[in-house]
């Protein structure tokens, strides 16, 4: 039954590592940015980001260009499925792509 219950733990160790690797970059401080379901500003609303909001980069697209608190681009970040925030709302780091491409 130890044995069990360690090998249950590792699994769980393991599961919460893996998971704690996905990269998150800071959203714009003060700022609660619209996602929206495509990589555009003519794309629905499909929620608003909480201030001080942290997001997951899967993959990137070119879309409608934005002035935002990072500057002006037409790159857009895709958070989750269906879900886009322009990266001038996003503190990369850097101009231009850190994700590859969406598909």
């Amino acid at each position: 039954m130890t044995a069990g219950l360690a090998g249950a733990l590792a699994l769980v160790v393991g599961g919460a590592t893996t998971a704690s690797a996905v990269v998150t970059y800071p959203v714009a401080p003060g700022v609660r940015v619209n996602v929206r379901s495509g990589p555009g500003t003519n794309f629905q609303i499909v929620k608003v980001l909480p201030y001080d909001a942290n997001v997951a980069v899967y993959c990137q697209s070119p879309g409608t260009t934005v002035s935002g608190y990072y500057g002006t681009s037409n790159l857009w970040d895709n958070i989750n499925p269906g879900q886009y925030v322009s990266d001038t709302y996003v503190h990369t780091g850097v101009d231009g792509y850190i994700a590859p491409r969406c598909a």
